[in-house]
């Protein structure tokens, strides 16, 4: 029986370490309100897959969507507050 091995080295050398650096973790941790907020409308969303959608449903969706948006607005206002310090 023969093997197969790889004659060459990988193209991307993988760091010893694959932890986060704290910029990244930082960066999620600024994006976690936008997450958060999305997966609620996706759980809004996913309720209504077996069955048809009533007043509270939509009342819920609406409120999802409005605070996705919210957040949305709240990390591009930082971000472009961020920007602007910097430059």
């Amino acid at each position: 029986m023969k093997f197969i091995v790889a004659r060459q080295m990988p193209v991307t050398a993988l760091p010893p370490d694959l932890e986060p650096t704290d910029a990244e973790l930082e960066a999620i941790e600024a994006e976690m309100p936008v997450v958060l907020a999305e997966v609620e409308l996706l759980d809004a969303l996913i309720a209504l897959l077996d069955r048809p959608a009533s007043e509270f449903d939509g009342r819920r969706i609406r409120r999802a969507h409005r605070r996705v948006l919210a957040a949305r607005r709240a990390a591009a206002n930082t971000a472009s507050t961020d920007a602007g310090e910097v430059a």
